[in-house]
């Protein structure tokens, strides 16, 4: 099913199914509230209003006549927790009564928990259907399930259904859809302009690209979203374990959330000329696989040398970002499956940033907690610049270190970058390893709800 299918019209709550949330604190309101024998009915099950416990009350019909559902202790409840009952409740046309603190994302949590993968194998059940909230906009909260249900189809897709050619399919379907422009630059002009991107493609049988796509009108605000494509990463000569390959159909998670970020940007017709750059590869080993020891050029004019093959993901950034550096954009956002470092910093849940813009970060970590869509800022500590020094070239692009690992990847990619306005760099994760409400485990998107609600209170729809 699609968003559309599930999150119907708000007129559609007069024959739905009430849902009443309560917590442990409002829970006597809700039983008094109730008629006789519901409210005997309930107090015989033992009903507390637990966080995500749910109990139907029989209609005399047999039929559900009312859903009680429990938040638990109210400071610490998940917004998307009500979600959960697109997958708890049977089949059907349900509406929330009251007692949301945000009824908005509760729909989205409804939403975002009846997502299903379903591209290899048929789906259990229908999720159940909800009455968009009066004080909603259903076309907002369409337009964010719809993004996400794009990065999640693209981030679980496995590698052999998924390579570069496929994220330019997704990338022209997009253009396609706002009536967009998008060059695609591949060959012998990757590697004479993009010497890092073709390098780290060019062992794949899968021919690496540089996907380019550009909205709006040219004097707008400049809104560039650059995103790691690496569609599948074995590390290079430097292999990576098999245990740790397990999980790598997600390296391409920053360029499925850039093209999530770029969907919700277009539905809204923000004020923007938006471009959206994707380098695309595969991270193979072959003869032709690039080595530790080699040094490249790069677009930028600095020269690379390589000290570990299984850091891909910055060299193919580097020549995205330097190409989207040169026109000075407004807005520069970097989103990468960069470093296993940012998960052992923040975990799976957080999405770390990186930016010297004091009231951009402030702004978005603002909008990150108003969307449940979590940030967390992490430092550009420059004193770490020297981790990456070479003796043969410009820099290398492993650090000399174990240490602060997604800080110098961020340092590394800060190089690339002196004339945009305002840089922020996302090593994020794409995956939740267990399913939380509205979240079911597999490829995720994140940052992109906090991202896109600062874009729009910036510029504007």
């Amino acid at each position: 099913m699609t968003p559309e299918d599930i999150l119907l019209i708000p007129r559609a709550a007069a024959k739905a199914i009430p849902i009443a949330v309560c917590t442990p604190a409002t829970l006597d309101d809700t039983l008094r509230a109730l008629d006789p024998a519901h409210r005997t009915f309930t107090l015989a099950q033992g009903f507390k209003a637990e966080a995500g416990r749910a109990l139907l009350l029989p209609g005399s019909n047999g039929k559900p006549a009312r859903v009680l559902y429990g938040l638990g202790d109210p400071a610490l409840a998940d917004p998307f927790l009500p979600g959960k009952l697109a997958r708890l409740l049977p089949a059907g046309a349900y509406a929330f009564e009251g007692g949301l603190a945000d009824h908005r994302l509760a729909a989205l949590g409804w939403l975002l928990e009846a997502y299903d993968f379903a591209r290899y194998r048929k789906p259990a059940r229908d999720p159940a259907r909800l009455a968009c909230p009066k004080s909603a906009d259903r076309n907002a909260i369409l337009s964010a399930a719809r993004a996400a249900f794009t990065v999640r189809d693209l981030v679980n897709t496995p590698a052999n259904d998924m390579g570069p050619a496929e994220i330019e399919a997704a990338a022209r379907a997009l253009a396609r859809a706002h009536r967009a422009r998008i060059t695609v630059t591949k060959g012998a002009a990757l590697e004479r302009g993009f010497p890092l991107i073709h390098a780290v493609g060019r062992a794949s049988v899968r021919p690496p690209c540089l996907i380019d796509v550009t909205a709006g009108p040219a004097r707008a605000p400049k809104v560039t979203l650059v995103g790691k494509g690496v569609c599948f990463d074995t590390g290079g000569l430097d292999l990576k374990p098999s245990s740790n390959m397990l999980l790598m159909k997600k390296d391409m998670g920053g360029a499925a959330n850039v093209l999530g970020l770029a969907a919700m940007i277009l539905d809204a017709k923000l004020k923007v000329r938006l471009r959206v750059l994707i380098p695309a590869v595969e991270n193979a080993v072959s003869g032709a696989s690039f080595r530790p020891g080699d040094v490249f050029g790069s677009r930028k004019g600095l020269t690379v040398e390589i000290g570990n093959t299984d850091a891909e993901g910055r060299l193919i950034l580097a020549d995205a970002l330097a190409l989207a550096d040169e026109e000075a954009p407004d807005l520069l956002i970097d989103m990468a499956t960069l470093t296993g470092a940012a998960r052992v910093a923040v975990g799976p849940d957080l999405a770390p940033f990186y930016t010297d813009d004091e009231t951009f970060a402030a702004d978005l970590a603002r909008h990150g907690a108003a969307e449940n869509d979590p940030v967390w800022r992490l430092p550009l500590w420059r004193p770490y610049n020297g981790l990456f020094e070479s003796k043969i070239a410009d820099l290398n692009n492993a650090g000399s270190s174990g240490f602060a690992g997604s800080i110098t990847a961020a340092l590394f990619l800060k190089r690339f970058v002196e004339r945009a306005k305002t840089w922020v760099h996302f090593d994020i994760f794409a995956w939740v390893p267990a399913a939380k409400p509205g979240r079911p485990m597999g490829g995720e998107a994140q940052a992109i709800r906090a991202l896109f609600a600062l874009v729009a209170h910036r510029y504007g729809r």
